[in-house]
């Protein structure tokens, strides 16, 4: 089970200095990806809105970086940690930009990158950066192969419901196929990774509704005639108590690699840690005490 980490974003203020340390320490410290979320605007609360803002999303004095931009940073501070976006909304982009984006992520890095996918939660990105809410599902049906086809290299022509494109290439190509994963709780998400993805990032942490999931997901692999043994699942692991939280994740850690799952992330936010030294005091403990666990 490979082990990684979460980037704390908001508790790292926007610095981009503490941003590079933070990832260059946990590259040291043996964690073998990064993770980082995708939120491009934040909104104002407490106004009436249609459709409702969801309450767990965030307020418009949370800093959040650019998963893309930042991952091509970072692919110059770094040697060696893979790039996970979870997840980076889709949708709400343009599918042949998003393609050149990765794809240069993924050369300059060295083919570190991971695109974790999703449809998201927040339409209020969604309207201001130009694109339709209701009709997200159904166009990340049609972005997942059209990406692929994209990254070929070759001259590709295209006509869907949502993009075109007129006998064009990517040039350069990524060096190899980027993996794509899927994010989620719906059973469209699932339905949608049990057939177009390579993996899945499930954002329950370790409690028994995540391994329900996991366990939806494989039976869905298995009806579209796909092996569960090639497809690999991140268990992004966030804490009920903070004070507690070290421990939980560190006792779960186990029952997690006996189930299958394939990567965890670990995460130092929402834990009360307010220094950029605390969090990578934090990260080196858990390393150390993970390490001990899963020998």
């Amino acid at each position: 089970m490979r082990l990684g980490v979460t980037i704390p974003q908001n508790e790292l203020g926007g610095d981009p200095d503490a941003l590079r340390q933070f990832a260059v320490t946990a590259e040291q410290l043996g964690y073998e990806h990064l993770l980082l979320y995708d939120h491009i605007v934040g909104a104002v609360h407490g106004v009436d809105r249609q459709p409702p803002l969801p309450e767990r999303s965030y307020h418009e004095k949370d800093p959040f970086h650019e998963p893309l931009v930042t991952f091509g940073y970072l692919a110059a501070a770094t040697r060696r940690v893979e790039l996970v976006t979870a997840i980076l909304i889709l949708p709400q982009r343009q599918t042949v930009l998003v393609a050149r984006q990765a794809a240069d992520v993924d050369l300059f890095s060295g083919g570190r990158l991971r695109l974790g996918l999703g449809v998201g939660y927040n339409p209020v990105e969604y309207h201001a950066l130009g694109q339709e809410w209701t009709t997200r599902g159904r166009r990340l049906d049609e972005q997942i192969p059209y990406l692929r086809q994209l990254w070929s290299g070759e001259p590709v022509t295209f006509t869907g419901q949502f993009d075109q494109i007129d006998r064009a290439a990517l040039c350069p190509p990524p060096s190899r196929p980027i993996p794509i994963w899927l994010g989620g709780s719906s059973e469209a998400a699932f339905r949608r990774a049990a057939r177009l993805a390579d993996g899945f990032i499930f954002g329950y942490g370790f409690h028994q509704e995540a391994m329900l999931a996991w366990s939806r997901v494989q039976q869905l692999l298995r009806e579209q005639g796909r092996s569960p043994d090639g497809f690999r699942s991140l268990f992004n692991l966030l804490p009920d108590e903070p004070g507690a939280w070290m421990g939980q994740t560190v006792e779960a850690l186990p029952r997690l690699r006996d189930a299958g799952v394939t990567d965890v992330a670990v995460n130092s936010a929402r834990n009360g840690l307010t220094t950029l030294g605390q969090h990578l005091d934090f990260i080196a403990e858990m390393k150390r005490r993970a390490d001990a666990v899963l020998g």
